[in-house]
């Protein structure tokens, strides 16, 4: 596992030329067959069992990050603001495992000297998108309550809270997923492509839309593996993790670059 006194340094493999992809940009992406969504993995594992150990180590060091910017108060909000320059930092290992080169512990890191300050802006507006909808839910579960306890002559039973807890719920995930999607490849966009954030939240939004399918088949495996990984403590984890993170390159490749 290769350690460096200044992790902030980008790596010593080169990214600034990491656009230079084999085959041709497509900024409105491409829909793909449905049974790529397996293939996003397998290709994923394929990356994974390169450098099983660095990627072990660069997961480790992400979820201490964010574990340890989550349980502050206000600096949770750094999580959410910094979380796509970390994910640039992937994609570009990544790349630099595709092209042969080896992939460090830098690499994590690398999002803060390639296009930060627009991977900054995209976690940037992922964070309001986030807080714009915490308060709606706030104000929708307030009102909830209110009536849950207007309807019960001015004491709310846990019947008549649960169901609108439960709704609140709901609508609460269904308005993050379209939020997840945005951010999904918008990382890639960014330090692969130099597209503007908003624009590369836009493309990554409608990619997913447009390949529904190979998506939800995707989701499945993993949901599987995700138990599975589960079972032993949880430590499969730290293997399923890098998996995930590499897959998210391949699909970006499967979609927006055509060979």
């Amino acid at each position: 596992m290769n350690m460096d006194s200044n992790p902030f340094k980008a790596p010593d493999a080169r990214v600034a030329d990491a656009g230079a992809s084999s085959g041709e940009f497509l900024p409105d992406g491409q829909v793909v067959p449905a049974g790529n969504g397996v293939s996003w993995i397998t290709k994923g594992w394929e990356m994974f069992k390169q450098a099983p150990g660095v990627w072990i180590g660069v997961t480790l060091i992400f979820m201490v990050i964010m574990i340890v910017l989550g349980v502050i108060p206000l600096v949770n909000l750094v999580a959410a603001l910094f979380a796509p320059v970390f994910a640039g930092g992937i994609m570009l290992g990544c790349k630099a495992l595709e092209d042969g080169n080896e992939l460090t512990i830098n690499h994590l890191f690398a999002g803060f000297s390639n296009n930060f300050g627009n991977l900054v802006l995209v976690g940037a507006i992922y964070l309001v998108g986030i807080i714009v909808i915490y308060v709606m839910m706030f104000l929708i579960g307030g009102g909830a309550l209110a009536g849950a306890t207007l309807m019960g002559g001015g004491k709310a039973s846990a019947a008549a809270i649960l169901l609108p807890m439960l709704l609140l719920l709901l609508v609460m995930v269904a308005l993050m997923i379209p939020l997840a999607m945005a951010v999904w490849y918008a990382p890639a966009l960014v330090v692969f492509h130099e597209v503007p954030p908003f624009q590369a939240m836009k493309a990554s939004f409608f990619i997913c839309i447009k390949n529904f399918v190979p998506f939800l088949i995707y989701g499945l495996v993993v949901l599987v593996l995700g138990i599975v990984a589960t079972i032993p403590l949880g430590l499969g984890w730290l293997v399923l993790m890098p998996v995930l993170y590499a897959s998210v390159y391949t699909s970006y490749k499967d979609m927006f670059i055509r060979s």
